[in-house]
């Protein structure tokens, strides 16, 4: 297993977070050698910048929280985002169209994302606190007919919403993994326990806002 550290994307997604707050992100992600952080699309060319020469990825978010933006402003908040240096784009499924079954719709909208991340790999969240067993699966095989790169858990926004679970990450990992594609676990991942389980459950990537907790 790698280092703990190397699976950890340091988050600081909440709206009302200030410049010192980053800047702080951005020190204990260099500090503790954090494979990356993940910001908000604003923040992208600041966090690059911060980052410079000190290999932690920049990782950002489209059309997040709700997923319920056109693809083609989805696509282009993930054009900008890789012309400001995002290194990777965490994008949200149209939730309300995969529960209506337009799954012809969710899969464009994944692959019109995709178009516009250059080589930058796409992680798609499902937000798994909303969707059924058997609609996590079929997610995540349209991720994988759409060549994302990555399935994601959740974005942390869903009100009472328990985020990542290890059961949900064993059934996306079972689908995606034999395809190519990773997994990343993210809400609610607080303590060292909760992350172990997530990687046991086949998780390659954790979305936390405790990574400094977890390592310590």
């Amino acid at each position: 297993m790698k280092k703990l550290e190397q699976y950890i994307e340091h988050t600081l997604l909440k709206q009302d977070a200030k410049k010192e707050e980053l800047q702080k992100l951005y020190d204990e992600a260099k500090t503790h050698k954090f494979l990356g952080v993940c910001v908000n699309p604003v923040n992208v060319a600041d966090a690059v910048s911060a980052l410079k020469d000190s290999g932690v990825k920049v990782v950002t978010v489209v059309g997040f929280p709700l997923g319920a933006s056109r693809s083609d402003v989805k696509a282009f908040e993930a054009q900008k985002a890789v012309e400001d240096g995002a290194d990777e784009i965490d994008m949200v499924l149209n939730v309300s169209k995969m529960k209506d079954k337009d799954y012809a719709f969710v899969k464009k909208d994944i692959e019109t994302v995709k178009k516009s991340c250059a080589d930058k790999p796409l992680k798609v969240i499902l937000e798994t606190d909303l969707l059924e067993k058997d609609e996590i699966k079929k997610a995540c095989e349209l991720c994988v007919e759409a060549k994302a790169d990555f399935v994601k858990t959740s974005t942390g926004f869903v009100k009472n919403g328990v985020g990542a679970k290890a059961e949900d990450v064993e059934i996306m990992s079972q689908i995606v993994k034999p395809h190519g594609l990773g997994v990343k676990a993210s809400a609610g991942i607080r303590d060292k326990d909760k992350a172990l389980a997530m990687i046991e459950a086949g998780a390659d990537r954790l979305g936390t806002s405790s990574g400094v907790a977890i390592v310590s």
